[in-house]
């Protein structure tokens, strides 16, 4: 069926986070209530990775069923799901995936944090690449242990791993994990085979254990292939745990239902602890079960339309950005649905950035430092929703960066 996907969802009164709430450019202070409906001059949400797209419609339907039949006892993971999910991940990656692999987690996030404490002592390190996915942080520090980042180099609008900083800290024998974004948000970047290779060897080479965040791993842009971490072979497999979920490829995310892939007994049967311990293990939301299941067996039409919907969003910003403010720039975007954009050339600290977007446009955007020191002067912008939202984001940027802001060149100087 064709999706419509200009059509915006009233999510007024859902408790929705991404369109009730604001917690600043921080993201540490206080929750601000906001109440938007896109009139007049309030807040345009483009921060909170979930879509504006409602589900497909045959998850729709299965929770509609499930909700009729009227019990909703302790529930388990069922041969059909864990089928679906396997099927999925050979059909859409061709990697292959026993059942017996799969650990199911109230999402990825709660997953890192297991992780560190599973494999990790207070006082223990662990190896991120920055500017990356903020929560990452949180997840290591609880745990008591210690942060190191292998910064990504920028080039040209695009970002490279650094492997000889990543040999020198992968070697330091207080690191113990490494928690590598594949695709990586917010950048964008998808690695390609070689670089997973690279990344892989050396922290095989100094028994670092990779979590791989691949949580973003069904939407690549056109011509752009994901290569599954743990496809790599046995020797980066039972190294690993993989971290895979149908919430940013169905907008599932409040589902809060995830699926660890763990080859290695060994590390599994830790992990598996660790969540006996917590009193996490257990029953599932049988609402999640369901749409899981569904989405997986169903669900690559919607998909398909989406991410031809996003990529035309994506083309639309960039032609925007070169014809309307070429003082911005975004980054290649080879996968997830975020756009980095560097706003640098405007020449503002990060407060007069910040006031410029969230106070005086009313555009909120997950701010590039929350990401890392390094992420200063970028903005993330949020693509999967109705195009005429991100049109009005825009105009509304425009309108503040004109006044604000005094050019040094026309958009015409500008040579893409």
């Amino acid at each position: 069926m064709a999706y419509d996907l200009d059509r915006i969802v009233d999510r007024k009164g859902t408790g929705s986070v991404k369109w009730g709430s604001y917690r600043g450019g921080t993201h540490s202070g206080p929750i601000t209530p906001i109440d938007t409906d896109l009139q007049g001059n309030d807040p345009v949400p483009m921060w909170v990775a979930d879509m504006d797209f409602a589900c497909p419609q045959p998850v729709l339907d299965a929770l509609s069923e499930r909700v009729h039949h009227g019990i909703f006892g302790y529930t388990s993971a069922s041969d059909g799901y864990h089928a679906a999910v396997t099927d999925w991940f050979n059909k859409r990656h061709g990697w292959s995936v026993s059942k017996d692999w799969i650990c199911t987690t109230p999402g990825v996030v709660p997953a890192l944090h297991f992780a560190v404490k599973t494999w990790c002592r207070h006082g223990d390190k662990v190896l991120i690449q920055k500017p990356v996915y903020y929560p990452f942080f949180r997840s290591i520090t609880n745990g008591g242990c210690g942060i190191v980042s292998s910064n990504l180099i920028e080039e040209n609008g695009s970002y490279l791993m650094d492997f000889e900083d990543l040999e020198r800290k992968a070697s330091d024998p207080e690191v113990k994990l490494a928690i590598l974004c594949s695709p990586h948000n917010p950048v964008g970047r998808v690695w390609t085979a070689n670089e997973l290779r690279q990344y892989g060897e050396i922290c095989n080479r100094h028994g670092v254990i990779v979590i791989a965040d691949e949580i973003h791993a069904d939407l690549m842009m056109p011509g752009v292939t994901f290569q599954p971490y743990a496809k790599l072979g046995e020797e980066f497999a039972n190294n690993a745990m993989v971290c895979t979920a149908p919430s940013k490829t169905f907008n599932l995310a409040g589902m809060h239902l995830s699926n660890m892939v763990i080859s290695n007994p060994q590390l599994k049967e830790a992990f598996d602890a660790y969540m006996h311990e917590t009193g996490v293990a257990g029953g599932l939301n049988p609402f999640a079960l369901v749409a899981t299941e569904t989405a997986y067996r169903h669900g690559e039409d919607w998909l398909a339309q989406v991410l031809d919907y996003i990529h035309g969003n994506y083309l639309f910003l960039k032609q925007y950005l070169a014809d309307n403010l070429a003082q911005l720039q975004t980054s290649e975007l080879q996968g997830t649905y975020l756009a980095w954009i560097d706003f640098r050339e405007l020449g503002l600290d990060q407060a007069s950035l910040e006031k410029l977007t969230q106070l005086d446009a009313k555009v909120l955007f997950d701010e590039g430092h929350v990401f890392g020191a390094e992420g200063f002067g970028f903005e993330r912008i949020n693509l999967a929703c109705p195009r005429s939202i991100l049109e009005l984001a825009l105009d509304r940027l425009k309108i503040q960066i004109d006044q604000t802001v005094e050019p040094e060149f026309s958009p015409s100087d500008h040579k893409n």
